[in-house]
């Protein structure tokens, strides 16, 4: 292929993906993958390959990216079945993302993947939204290791009912997963179309072509980083079981067109649930480093062949089963982000921000009761890092997470909720000549009994600023009033009032001195 036929067939395959998250948003029935947009969608080779993807979330897709060759290589394919699976130890990040891979085929050979993962706030977790304090993964919800949901085309009744039983809301539960089966046959359909109108051998040469590019041009991108080695250090606040102040620790070697990131010297797995896969470790460094990358690389496992990773085995970014780990998805992963942003900061200044907000502010809620109940999710925006060609944005999801807020209207229709206060946290950002995004409010008044579940960080620990600028200012959790831990489990009754008050951004430069007042006491 030249170059004018690779860049179509770049962007055919990654149409591929987009088609597939229409679908799976459109088919949706709950707000959280309807609305929220907390799902992404993937095209992989026969090999297992990240061969494109849409523009969804970075922890869902950079770990499907690590995860996936392994995981294809193990099975005896047939065409018309469709693999379900959500063990963070083999293959997943946590028990609500639920991933759906299916084997596309053309003339009775395999030539590639196509996979869906959907985050599902009712994953059959006693606490409601599915993302409670635990430690160990059990508590967490129902665990399902690979298993055919779809067999040879054949709905595997079984597998899905004996899912949906464990949940609360089996009508939303079973849409939920006919879309994600209906967004794997749609991208199945749309490859076969393609195959047939290129022919077999120019679509699997095109796959080998895109990877082949995006590896020249992360080598290109990695040459922009002097050589050298490059540290970093950070702490997690807490990991809801008594344990604070939870030590991370990374060096970054770069010699030539390879990168090095090892995280020894990195704590020891925790009681807690903020213990990552090491999937997920893996998909935040493939973020950041996809950020130093040209716009067009293309997002597919040749980008990320040059980057080898050092995790040790049971520590906090490589925990060991059956760790909990449903806050290392979000917080954790969010973390790591920081800690290798803060490395590079030694070696490119000019081309990293201060850190964002650190934290996806986590609100878990609902009810149990006979016949069912209600469950609640959603992520929070914050302040973004300030640059040097910048600021920071105010309010915004940041990094691994890609997802929008939950519309109020559609809160407050769906669930016993009213939404009293959302607005920008003003000043919440740090100072600097470039000043970091402010965070932001959202305040919450129940209007009949619930339980809720906050997994948030960046409360003890403020989001560093770069080149003399400020950090941002921490987050805070209140209940009427009075601060809540960063993680905790609560009981509520009507008319009590929660806020969550993300945190801002850091600052980048040394701000400005301000101009007094002129001689004479004019301006």
């Amino acid at each position: 292929m030249d170059a004018v036929q690779l860049s179509l067939f770049a962007s055919r395959v990654a149409a591929v993906c987009d088609e597939m998250g229409a679908v799976l948003r459109r088919a949706a029935f709950s707000p959280n993958i309807r609305d929220r947009l907390d799902y992404s969608c993937a095209l992989f080779d026969a090999r297992g390959r990240l061969c494109a993807q849409a523009a969804h979330i970075p922890v869902h897709l950079g770990s499907m990216a690590y995860a996936m060759a392994d995981m294809v290589a193990t099975r005896h394919w047939r065409a018309g079945d469709m693999l379900v699976l959500n063990d963070p130890f083999r293959g997943g990040t946590h028990l609500p993302d639920v991933t759906l891979i299916a084997p596309v085929f053309v003339a009775g050979a395999c030539v590639g993947f196509v996979a869906n993962r959907a985050h599902h706030a009712d994953i059959g977790a006693k606490a409601p939204g599915s993302m409670p304090l635990a430690r160990r993964l059990e508590d967490e919800g129902l665990l399902i290791p690979p298993t055919l949901l779809l067999e040879q085309g054949r709905l595997c009744r079984e597998v899905l009912q004996g899912i949906v039983a464990a949940t609360h809301d089996a009508m939303v539960t079973e849409g939920d997963f006919s879309a994600q089966i209906s967004a794997n046959r749609s991208g199945a359909a749309r490859v076969q179309a393609l195959v047939a109108q290129l022919g077999r051998e120019t679509y699997l040469h095109g796959l080998d072509a895109l990877n082949d590019y995006a590896a020249r041009m992360a080598q290109s991108a990695l040459r922009e980083v002097p050589d050298g080695e490059y540290r970093f250090a950070d702490l997690m606040d807490d990991d809801g079981q008594g344990a604070t102040d939870i030590p991370l620790q990374v060096r970054i070697l770069v010699a030539g067109q390879r990168v090095k990131v090892d995280f020894a010297g990195t704590a020891a797995q925790v009681a807690g649930n903020i213990n990552c896969p090491l999937a997920v470790t893996a998909a935040a460094v493939f973020y950041v480093l996809r950020c130093l990358m040209d716009a067009r690389t293309p997002a597919c496992a040749g980008a990320f062949e040059a980057i080898d990773l050092v995790v040790p085995p049971g520590s906090l970014l490589n925990a060991r089963a059956p760790a909990a780990v449903a806050a290392g998805n979000v917080e954790t992963s969010s973390r790591v982000v920081d800690l290798v942003l803060g490395a590079l900061a030694e070696a490119i200044p000019e081309r990293v921000a201060a850190a964002s907000q650190g934290s996806m502010n986590n609100v878990a809620m609902g009810a149990r009761h006979a016949g069912g109940g209600w469950d609640y999710y959603e992520t929070l925006g914050g302040g973004m890092g300030a640059g040097r060609h910048g600021g920071g944005l105010h309010a915004v999801q940041t990094h691994m997470t890609n997802t929008l807020n939950t519309p109020i209207e559609v809160l407050e229709s769906a669930w016993p909720l009213r939404v009293c206060r959302y607005a920008i946290r003003r000043d919440s950002g740090g100072v600097g000549r470039r000043r970091g995004g402010d965070g932001l409010i959202r305040g919450y008044e129940f209007l009949a009994p619930a339980t809720v579940t906050l997994l948030t960080e960046r409360r003890r620990h403020r989001p560093w600023g770069l080149a003399g600028g400020g950090a941002g200012s921490a987050g805070e959790n209140r209940l009427n009033g009075e601060p809540l831990p960063p993680k905790v489990s609560l009981e509520v009754q009507p008319g009590d009032r929660l806020e969550i008050h993300t945190p801002g951004g850091g600052g980048y430069g040394t701000p400005r001195p301000e101009r007094g007042p002129a001689p004479g006491g004019g301006q």
